[in-house]
């Protein structure tokens, strides 16, 4: 018998939520690394370039690799023999693990839980609870599979049940294109196969963690039909031509993950799970001896990026001067540097600004000739004048672009594309759309020097604030003629089938 004390459990994931939240994984970095290499989409590579310095900036920094520090879930394998010590839980222990993480005064973790999902959605200040999944099996030891997973990845999470004779990678590779690029890509897919409906979306969440394994499996060839299938999955999604970030290029995915497990002779339910590009989880084993803790990954991990020269050319704007006769001159898919002055503003800002507007009152503050942001950043520390501040997901608050556009907004930033409507009606006002680069969130904060509140400070993370910016990184994503870099650059670098092969 073996006895876990559950101050050691509780320790454990602390320190591992502390880790995962600063060091990516170092499979992943040489994955990317790989891919930021042979990249032939300039705007592709770029992209991946602002992941990997943004990452390595976190790591040495001991600061969030993303301001999404994610949902906590935890896959614990509870050995038969062992017995946790103490009065609470094993989910008691794992969440006040993740509550001493996430409050922690040397490296804060933004609180993105809500309670009551239905109704009042009123954030837990602490990022708790946990999901925790737990499996009985025989041993001596406790098992700890954390991952911290974003908004941005969870909410392009699929299911199906599709028919027995239905095509598997048909429905994946259909489900993927449709996707869009607020999953943060090039990352992980993986999918789940069999069991009941929930069974087969635990199974596709659970093989996230596992290692990335595509090169050796392309080096040795596939021994089984599920590797098979992995194979061609994999170089199907990267023909898409998709790209990092949506931007259009060879590398969408650095590995694809398919697991299955036997179902109802009438059923095929099939669940898909993305993996952004924070791509953070860690495992773990305790044995009884203590709380265990993971070593830092070697920073040669790593490649030698010189961003001042790749900065040296792109065209510098002043956003306290913006007007639109100088964005009418922007490409879709150029990179720019901004400075100046904008501000922020996401989901629930938007909705409590729609509200003032309804009530015929006057808005705390113009919007006329603004730039706005879609962020909620992590609090800063030290002399930061604001933490880890990467973009959340744009197409949430297309239902709101109108009004703001209404009231002056020139240009939003966000990550991933808008929908179809939100782009003409950009495209009509003469504005644009920008994106930065999603799980840059380190060094899109080191371009933020300085941070005032302006409204709304009951929001937290979602407060209107206004930054002050120097030679901050954005692209063009839709220009004042409605060219939208999501659409061309995928166009442009999508294989066609070949028709002799289908």
């Amino acid at each position: 018998m073996t006895t876990i004390r559950g101050d050691d459990i509780t320790e454990t994931i602390r320190a591992l939520l502390q880790y995962i939240a600063v060091y990516h994984a170092p499979d992943y970095i040489q994955r990317l690394s790989e891919a930021y290499k042979r990249e032939g989409s300039g705007a592709a590579r770029d992209a991946i370039g602002q992941i990997l310095q943004s990452a390595r900036m976190a790591a040495l920094g001991n600061r969030p690799v993303c301001q999404d520090t994610g949902m906590v879930t935890v896959f614990a394998r509870l050995g038969q023999r062992v017995t946790i010590s103490g009065d609470q839980s094993l989910e008691d222990c794992i969440n006040a693990g993740v509550r001493l993480a996430y409050l922690d005064a040397g490296n804060p973790l933004r609180a993105s839980m809500v309670a009551d999902p239905i109704f009042a959605r009123r954030n837990t200040r602490d990022n708790t609870p946990a999901v925790t999944h737990v499996e009985s099996c025989l041993g001596e030891t406790l098992e700890l599979m954390v991952a911290a997973k974003g908004g941005g990845s969870e909410n392009k999470a699929r299911y199906a049940m599709l028919n027995p004779s239905a095509s598997v990678a048909d429905w994946v590779v259909d489900t993927v294109s449709g996707l869009g690029a607020g999953w943060c890509p090039p990352g992980v897919i993986s999918v789940g196969v069999g069991g009941s409906a929930e069974k087969a979306m635990l199974l596709a969440k659970r093989a996230l963690m596992d290692e990335i394994d595509m090169p050796a499996l392309l080096r040795r060839g596939p021994d089984t039909a599920e590797e098979e299938l992995r194979i061609a999955l994999y170089q199907r999604i990267n023909d898409l031509g998709i790209g990092a970030q949506g931007l259009g290029g060879q590398t969408t995915v650095v590995d694809v993950k398919v697991t299955s497990y036997p179902t109802h002779a009438a059923s095929k339910p099939v669940a898909l799970m993305p993996q952004c590009a924070a791509n953070r989880h860690g495992k773990v084993t305790l044995t009884g001896d203590g709380p265990v803790y993971l070593d830092p990954p070697d920073l040669s991990l790593w490649p030698d990026i010189d961003a001042t020269s790749a900065m040296a050319n792109l065209r510098r704007v002043n956003v306290d001067t913006l007007t639109k006769a100088e964005m009418a001159d922007w490409t879709a898919g150029e990179t720019l540097l901004l400075s100046g002055h904008i501000l922020t503003g996401r989901d629930a800002a938007h909705r409590r600004i729609r509200d003032i507007l309804a009530r015929g009152e006057a808005l705390p503050f113009s919007l006329q000739g603004r730039v706005i942001y879609y962020v909620g950043p992590v609090d800063p520390v030290g002399t930061e004048v604001v933490g880890p501040a990467g973009p959340t997901t744009a197409t949430r608050m297309d239902g709101d672009t109108q009004m703001m556009l209404d009231q002056g907004v020139v240009s939003m930033i966000g990550k991933a594309e808008r929908g179809p409507d939100t782009v003409s009606r950009i495209a009509a006002a003469g504005t644009t759309y920008l994106i930065a680069v999603g799980g840059a969130a380190v060094l899109v904060s080191r371009a933020i020097k300085s941070a005032r509140p302006v409204a709304f400070d009951d929001l937290g993370m979602e407060a209107v604030r206004e930054f002050k910016v120097e030679d901050m990184p954005v692209t063009v994503a839709v220009d004042t003629t409605g060219q939208s870099i999501h659409v061309s650059g995928p166009a442009r670098w999508r294989k066609r089938p070949d028709p002799a092969t289908g």
